[in-house]
């Protein structure tokens, strides 16, 4: 019975933890994006991260970015794996649905232009 209630305890914890690890990038990353518009299609996002600037995790469904500067972007995943990606300007990106964490490592600011497919499958 102890265990059982220990196990229960855990629950609510373990549903927070889930619920801050998908939320949306706009809200998450108020002072780096903008919404530039949004319809019942797209939402296209304008993001602008200074050197060293962290965005929180946040989800995207399906998306296409287009960095308006090169740059070097660092990312972790939910379980704590992490990447570092070297994109140029102009370069067409195509992301799958997914939740990640960022932060620009580069040393100048780095802006894109995140077009996000609505009916697209979320992660």
């Amino acid at each position: 019975m102890r265990r059982t209630r220990i196990f229960l305890a855990g629950v609510p914890l373990l549903l927070f933890a889930v619920f801050l690890g998908a939320q949306d990038a706009a809200k998450v990353g108020a002072n780096q994006c903008k919404v530039e518009l949004e319809n019942d299609y797209v939402r296209v996002l304008r993001w602008n991260v200074g050197p060293g600037e962290k965005v929180p995790m946040h989800e995207h469904p399906a998306s296409i970015s287009i960095p308006l500067s090169g740059g070097r972007v660092k990312f972790t995943l939910p379980d704590g794996t992490t990447r570092e990606t070297e994109v140029e300007a102009g370069q067409v990106i195509w992301r799958e649905p997914g939740s990640h964490a960022s932060q620009n490592v580069g040393d100048q600011p780095h802006e894109l232009i995140q077009i996000e497919l609505k009916g697209a499958a979320r992660p």
